[in-house]
């Protein structure tokens, strides 16, 4: 019997995704609940599994195709004759739980794919785990040799090319020498090269959501300095004893979250966005905190920050950034949100104006530390200082509240007892 595959509910508000990858192909076998899509949303990568066991007759979308919530995307053939067995489909749920996108064939090729398996023109369709290995291991994805189906490459194939760029004398050339010998002929030539590479879903989201605020809202940023040493030795005193009990790593984060529920108390224009002619307040605090993704930024939700302490707030941060690294964030995980925090010290920025996340409208921008001479009781002395900078929207906030509330903040890092007395 045959049975469509359809696009799943994707999330609220969230109508219609991009065809990113083929995970099985027509023929292949597949379990129940097996994924046989990946799908790309204004937000981040979904799959979409089969209901049943069987065989995959034909894949009724192309990679690059979008398609609405309930489009049939595939037919499976139930109770094919190489329906997957109970051992693939306990394999399958492993490599989800894994946040691994490699498939393996049901019967493996006896050699490397041939010329015609490679993806054309240079393109290629990488899965989260093998794109955020690239990006960690700085390799061009088109000169290593992809060993996985059809061609495709696997995160195997980026881990031995890396190790063959460190190793003794090895390079990436040597473990696909026909790749770089093709790509390093136009460099010897002197000719110059583009690229066009189509724009994801998430990253046309993020253009247009941070244009739409610089457009809709009216943008402010105030900044201040602020002295880490207080926090820089909290950490270094308690760090073990935190890390033995909570088994998590006492970060930074956890403080200024802390610091900025204190803030967003006394200042709730701050937590506050504006809905046509009305202003909603919250009376919880849900932070979003900015995370890289191989994608592009994402931004998950702490939620009631207010109400949890340092190791819950470090545990979420951590395991935020463990899952936007591996692809599987999920809608639910970035829903909502009234107050974000994007800490662009850990690139290397010094200062920035950041943009807010809409519908919100505060921001609190981190930047780098380092040891600056400041004066401190009339003497000169060097102290770890961080540029804090809050950008928000001058239509609901106004420039006294928006500078209240980074002294707030401010204050609090620098006497880190504040966020124990509520001060």
């Amino acid at each position: 019997m045959a049975t469509e595959i359809k696009v799943p509910t994707l999330g609220e508000s969230v109508t219609e995704a991009t065809i990113g990858e083929f995970l099985k192909q027509p023929g292949d076998a597949v379990a129940v609940d097996e994924p046989i899509v990946s799908l790309e949303t204004d937000k981040v990568a979904v799959e979409a599994p089969s209901p049943v066991a069987g065989v995959i007759q034909e894949f009724k979308v192309a990679v690059g195709d979008t398609v609405e919530v309930g489009a049939v995307l595939a037919i499976v053939e139930e109770g094919g004759t190489v329906a997957a067995t109970g051992e693939e489909a306990g394999r399958a749920k492993q490599e989800r739980e894994e946040g691994q996108e490699k498939r393996e064939e049901t019967s493996a090729p006896s050699s490397s794919p041939s010329p015609s398996s490679q993806p054309k023109d240079g393109a290629q369709t990488l899965s989260p785990a093998v794109r955020r290995a690239v990006l960690e291991a700085g390799l061009d994805p088109s000169t290593i040799k992809g060993t996985g189906k059809d061609g495709r490459l696997t995160k195997e194939d980026v881990e031995a090319a890396a190790k063959a760029k460190k190793g003794g004398g090895g390079t990436v050339a040597d473990a696909a020498p026909d790749q770089a010998t093709t790509a390093s002929s136009p460099a010897a030539s002197g000719e110059r090269r583009e690229e066009r590479v189509k724009m994801t879903r998430m990253r046309q989201t993020i253009a247009k959501r941070l244009k739409g605020a610089q457009d809709n809202a009216a943008l402010l940023t105030t900044f201040n300095d602020c002295d880490m040493s207080a926090v820089m030795e909290a950490r270094e005193k308690y760090k073990d004893l935190f890390a033995k009990k909570h088994d998590i790593k006492l970060g930074f984060m956890g403080f200024f979250a802390k610091a900025a529920c204190l803030a967003l108390k006394d200042v709730p224009a701050a937590n506050a966005y504006i809905e046509g002619d009305e202003i909603v307040y919250h009376d919880y605090v849900d932070i979003s905190v900015a995370v890289s993704a191989p994608n592009g930024l994402v931004v998950p939700v702490i939620r009631d920050a207010q109400d949890k302490g340092f190791a819950r707030i470090e545990k979420d941060i951590a395991d935020f950034g463990k899952r936007a690294r591996d692809g599987t964030l999920t809608m639910e995980d970035m829903k909502g949100g009234t107050f974000t925090i994007s800490n662009g010290g850990v690139f290397g920025s010094l200062m920035s104006t950041p943009i807010i996340n809409p519908p919100q409208s505060a921001v609190l921008g981190l930047h780098r530390i380092e040891d600056r001479a400041v004066v401190v009781n009339g003497e000169i002395v060097i102290r770890p200082m961080m540029y804090l900078a809050l950008s928000y929207d001058h239509r609901l906030i106004d420039g006294r509240e928006a500078v209240t509330a980074l002294k707030i903040i401010k204050e609090a890092i620098e006497d880190p007892t504040r966020m124990l007395i509520d001060l």
